[in-house]
């Protein structure tokens, strides 16, 4: 079974998605499950994870009912919750039970580098372990010196890095980028999604030439027991279409045995976000 580990869903507003530029206005529209259903059913995809584009208690109740529609498409859902907030075991108490199984804070977005180490985030991410949730680490590669600090913190908190850390793809100058990671990825607690890799490139120019040495990068550091599938859908329609994205990461495992394959195309989602 393939397990898309990471995609969106969204009702298009211009004002809330501020962040769809000019450059990725083919995604100034809506992307609802019956869309996604069309691609996954098109490149023999089973089951999405769904994850949080929006940092509103709203979108995270949208998904879950989502998720519990009778559509056998979306597994879980990774959503937001403040975990800045002093309430915020009352908040994971109202969502167990749920199709939750993971939060995510777009921390990349920040304008504090350090945010992810703050007191008071830290504080609310320790409540993740009461309620067996997943973290889900959203960065880019200047961030990663902090993500090892935060993991490092939580040394029996599941993590899981979103988008390879989103490497200057454009810049090209890996050094900045492959350090930093792999050496976080010496953390047995964190797992990382191949996903996200596309849209750091040039959207019209890149090559798979020009990603291969950062998802071996990645396979190496990582092991196929600690990597995952996932497409960006529908952020990386910008950039590449969800059938060649699936064709570049079975075109790097091919060398890998069976079992390994499985786990990055399904198997490591499954556990590490504990699926039934």
């Amino acid at each position: 079974m393939i397990i898309d580990s990471h995609h969106h869903f969204w009702v298009y507003d211009p004002v809330a998605f501020d962040w769809i530029d000019d450059s990725m206005k083919t995604i100034r529209r809506d992307f609802l499950p019956h869309d996604l259903r069309e691609v996954l059913a098109a490149s023999g995809v089973d089951q999405a994870i769904s994850v949080q584009a929006r940092q509103t208690p709203e979108e995270t109740s949208w998904l879950s009912e989502l998720a519990e529609e009778p559509h056998e498409l979306i597994e879980c859902v990774v959503g937001w919750v403040d975990l800045r907030s002093p309430d915020i075991d009352a908040r994971l108490s109202e969502l167990a039970g749920s199709s939750l199984v993971g939060v995510r804070h777009i921390a990349q977005a920040e304008p504090d580098d350090r945010f992810l180490i703050r007191d008071d985030f830290q504080r609310g991410l320790r409540a993740l372990r009461r309620y067996d949730l997943v973290y889900d680490i959203l960065i880019y590669e200047r961030h990663l010196p902090v993500a090892i600090e935060l993991v490092d913190a939580h040394p029996d908190q599941p993590f899981v890095l979103d988008h390879i850390a989103k490497p200057d793809l454009r810049g090209g100058q890996r050094s900045a980028w492959e350090g930093p990671l792999r050496e976080l990825a010496r953390r047995e607690n964190l797992s990382c999604k191949l996903s996200g890799v596309v849209t750091e490139a040039d959207f019209e120019h890149w090559t798979p030439e020009q990603i291969r040495p950062y998802l071996d990068v990645v396979l190496e550091a990582f092991g196929p027991s600690r990597l995952m599938f996932g497409s960006d859908w529908p952020v990386c329609l910008v950039a590449i279409d969800y059938p060649r994205w699936l064709d570049i990461v079975r075109d790097l495992i091919a060398p890998l045995s069976q079992e390994e394959r499985s786990a990055i195309l399904g198997d490591t989602a499954r556990e590490v976000y504990a699926l039934g």
